[in-house]
């Protein structure tokens, strides 16, 4: 099979859990036409110890924001290569087999980079994504995408010297050579330190910039600002409080929120075929999901049906705590649990 349908693509310059971002899923959830199945993936954040909380935030808004579309939500606990939690462990890339959306978003954009590169999560993802599933990033997430990488901590907190790292490269495959900078208005340094172009500076940047091949596109994301990439208008649709920059052979143009940027004006689009780049097992299944959800459903294992109980009785003792551990555990049984007036209701993500 060669036909690519690739799903949205959104970028978010920061504020996956503002209002703006809020706006942003909803925008991209109106296109899925069954209750969307979202998971999570923690990498950018996986070498931080709270990384299951900070994912876990982002689920829990998910959950509420997108309530109207009966979401299920899962977190992925892809954190590092070599490890229990690998994004190369088959059984945990599996559950991405069956995602509408896949977000990432906070973290380290040089560690995430680092961990997904040639990993089978990774590979999952982007054969989801051609054959129809959303992603959404953030802040770090959107920045590793590119590629180049920005290291922010590194040359910001560390002092190292100005340099770019090899990114993940989503957009190569379809003809585009992007470096994509998210928080490009920062404005924490105040008066006294320019920490505009995700805490470089303009100064700092116009000379990373100039380390860059001739060819490349830079895309700068606002911070609560988000860009639609829409591979079947071939299109870019920008939307949230703040503007899209774009700099390609030293000519910068900006664009605000409502506007439309053509996918050529970042460069020489094209669309790949599905197998183009990814291993023969990992296409191959992909290709054996259903693509609609004709039939009954399976029903759920008796270690499932258990632990749907057990949270059920948390949460009426309401101990949200337990109920979300519980959620979680069903979650890494490959299933969602979903919760409606007529009491939880048990999907399988596959």
């Amino acid at each position: 099979m060669t036909d690519t349908r690739p799903g949205l693509v959104a970028l978010l310059g920061s504020g996956e859990t503002s209002p703006a971002g809020g706006r942003l899923f909803e925008e991209v959830v109106r296109h899925i036409s069954r209750p969307p199945r979202i998971a999570v993936l923690e990498t950018p954040a996986g070498f931080e110890l709270n990384s299951a909380q900070v994912a876990g935030r982002v689920a829990d808004f998910l959950r509420l924001r997108l309530q109207n579309y009966n979401p299920g939500v899962v977190t992925l606990p892809a954190r590092k290569r070599n490890t229990a939690f690998s994004p190369d462990d088959p059984a945990l890339a599996s559950h991405l087999l069956g995602a509408d959306l896949i977000f990432m978003g906070p973290g380290s954009p040089t560690y995430a980079a680092r961990q997904l590169h040639d990993s089978r999560a990774w590979y999952t993802l982007i054969a989801r994504h051609r054959m129809g599933a959303a992603l959404v990033f953030a802040s770090a997430a959107t920045i590793a995408i590119g590629r180049h990488v920005l290291p922010v901590y590194e040359i910001y907190k560390a002092g190292e010297e100005l340099h770019w790292r090899p990114g993940l490269n989503l957009f190569g495959a379809y003809g585009l050579s992007l470096v994509i900078v998210s928080h490009w208005n920062n404005a924490e340094g105040g008066a006294d330190l320019d920490t505009s172009r995700c805490f470089m500076g303009e100064a700092r940047f116009a000379e990373l910039t100039a380390l860059l091949p001739p060819d490349t596109t830079v895309v700068g994301i606002n911070e609560h600002t988000g860009m639609i990439v829409d591979f079947g208008e071939e299109q870019c649709h920008v939307m949230g409080r703040g503007s899209v920059t774009l700099i390609k052979a030293r000519q910068e143009e900006q664009f605000g929120a409502g506007q439309s940027i053509p996918l050529t004006r970042l460069g020489p689009f094209r669309l790949p075929r599905l197998s183009e780049g990814l291993p023969a097992d990992i296409l191959e299944e992909a290709l054996a999901i259903p693509s609609d959800t004709a039939g009954a459903p399976p029903l759920p294992p008796a270690e499932v049906v258990a632990l749907v109980e057990e949270r059920q009785m948390a949460r009426g003792q309401r101990d949200w705590a337990v109920a979300d551990t519980l959620r979680q555990r069903i979650a890494d049984l490959g299933w969602s649990v979903l919760d409606t007036p007529e009491g939880p209701r048990v999907e399988p993500w596959l």
